[in-house]
């Protein structure tokens, strides 16, 4: 089923491609900001994307999965004993000389991001409809751009606020609650995180902790351990 609003599913993958290329004058390059999690709901992350030549950002609520999924590939510093399924799915297309060029989050309904994968083969281009978590833990491993319609960031962009003292630290450690997006309908204002005791922490101590997380595969610890290491650094 083509998820575009007046897509035909009858139409050709060059057809498909074409009228992507038509919209592609509306389309607005986006980067990760970081990714939060919330502090009242079990399991609910948030992803946030930053336009690039802007000041927009675009909240998306993931799953735990591709939460940790994402985290391992922005560090890339952490390497997983055995490989996660969007690194399963990255070796399956190295070995098949699939490339996967872009991804565009094309459409939002009642709040549900939905996200195109734009890949290639042989010279041939076909699009695949994907969840928008599992389109950017793909798009980072492929070093693939991602973008969404100007509409769609006029529509649920938002202008983030920081205090004083947020602004004092590196962008990098932004960090940006989930209850806060969840709640608030525009602009937010952005308070230090929880820290979980890792800055009591020495550097060697934290770097001790980080291997144990890896070993066992606790990767969202990892990530917050990388974070309070990389801010040391």
């Amino acid at each position: 089923m083509c998820p575009l609003k007046g897509c035909s599913d009858s139409w050709s993958p060059s057809i498909r491609t074409a009228f992507f290329s038509l919209k592609s004058m509306s389309l607005v390059r986006l980067k990760i900001k970081g990714i939060s999690y919330s502090q009242t709901q079990n399991g609910a992350y948030a992803l946030i994307l930053n336009e690039v030549e802007g000041d927009r950002k675009l909240p998306i609520v993931i799953g735990a999965f591709e939460a940790q999924s994402i985290a391992i590939a922005l560090e890339k510093e952490i390497k997983p004993p055995r490989p996660l399924t969007h690194d399963l799915f990255k070796n399956f297309s190295d070995r098949f000389d699939i490339v996967i060029k872009q991804v565009i989050i094309h459409k939002l309904v009642d709040g549900v991001f939905y996200s195109s994968i734009i890949c290639e083969r042989d010279g041939i281009e076909e699009i695949i409809d994907a969840r928008t978590s599992d389109a950017i833990a793909l798009a980072l491993r492929f070093n693939a751009p991602i973008f969404t319609y100007k509409t769609i960031l006029d529509k649920a962009g938002i202008f983030l606020k920081f205090s004083s003292k947020e602004k004092d630290q590196k962008e990098s450690d932004d960090s940006i609650m989930v209850d806060e997006i969840l709640q608030e309908g525009e602009t937010v204002e952005i308070d230090s995180g929880a820290t979980d005791g890792y800055t009591e922490l020495t550097i060697e101590e934290l770097e001790t902790e980080l291997k144990k997380a890896v070993t066992n595969e606790d990767y969202e610890k990892a990530a917050k351990l990388r974070d309070e290491i990389s801010k040391r650094n």
